[in-house]
């Protein structure tokens, strides 16, 4: 992700801080923990990290995590958690990255719909490569089109009340606003009963079709080695597994 592409429910403090009481079912990860055993990936870049509960998984489990985010206050969460302190936290995207040399990239929760721009998509690519080792793999889902996902996010599918400790009821829900071909705009809206304040937070995804995700992995020199079901949500998302390869090509 760009920076500039965090949405709110990532920048903003008190946002951020609920974040992971709001959407405490994390089952999507399993499958990107059982890559980084079977691959034995020992350095793992998680990009759009948010409140680091993937990267603190595999810091659990001894593997050295860099995370990486464009929204501060995400990244601040996931430094103050138990564990905080094993992973590297970077503010930024994967166009800004130091020098790396990962086993294996990742980007989790549909991070990748997010880089909306077709220039950024490539240089997000470029940089994930550039920070790979030879033969390091990059793994990643995205949303598949034609299940049209969108035309659940509206009120009536998606209200809830949250009771969280120390900060009390938080009444959330999703707004469908616009749909312009591959591109999907939506509004989330928080209230919390403390105190009434009312903040939303607008984020717009990129839907690509498979052949296309294929098409700019190969031609940012990635080899495509599977594409797979997400076994979480079976038929409704591509889940891509690209090699980078072990010569300098």
């Amino acid at each position: 992700m760009l920076p500039a592409s965090a949405a709110e429910c990532f920048r903003h403090p008190r946002l951020a801080a609920v974040y992971d009481r709001l959407y405490p079912d994390r089952r999507d990860l399993d499958p990107y923990l059982r890559t980084a055993e079977e691959t034995g990936a020992r350095h793992v870049l998680d990009i759009g990290c948010g409140t680091g509960v993937f990267a603190l998984l595999l810091g659990g489990r001894g593997i050295d995590v860099t995370g990486v985010d464009p929204a501060k206050a995400s990244l601040d969460v996931a430094r103050g958690k138990p564990g905080g302190e094993r992973a590297r936290w970077l503010h930024g995207d994967a166009t800004t990255l130091p020098p790396l040399t990962a086993d294996l990239a990742t980007m989790t929760g549909n991070a990748v719909q997010e880089i909306t721009g077709p220039e950024d998509w490539q240089r997000t690519l470029q940089g994930i490569r550039a920070a790979l080792r030879p033969g390091g793999r990059l793994v990643f889902e995205t949303r598949i089109p034609a299940r049209r996902a969108w035309e659940e996010w509206n009120r009536e599918a998606t209200y809830g009340v949250t009771e969280i400790a120390g900060v009390g009821a938080v009444e959330s829900w999703v707004d469908l606003l616009d749909v312009s071909g591959p591109l999907v705009t939506f509004r989330r809206t928080y209230v919390f009963a403390a105190d009434g304040q009312t903040l939303t937070s607008d984020s717009t995804l990129c839907f690509r079709e498979r052949q296309e995700v294929e098409a700019a992995l190969a031609a940012q020199g990635y080899v495509v080695e599977d594409v797979r079901d997400a076994p979480d949500r079976p038929g409704r998302e591509f889940v891509f597994v690209a090699r980078r390869p072990e010569s300098a090509c």
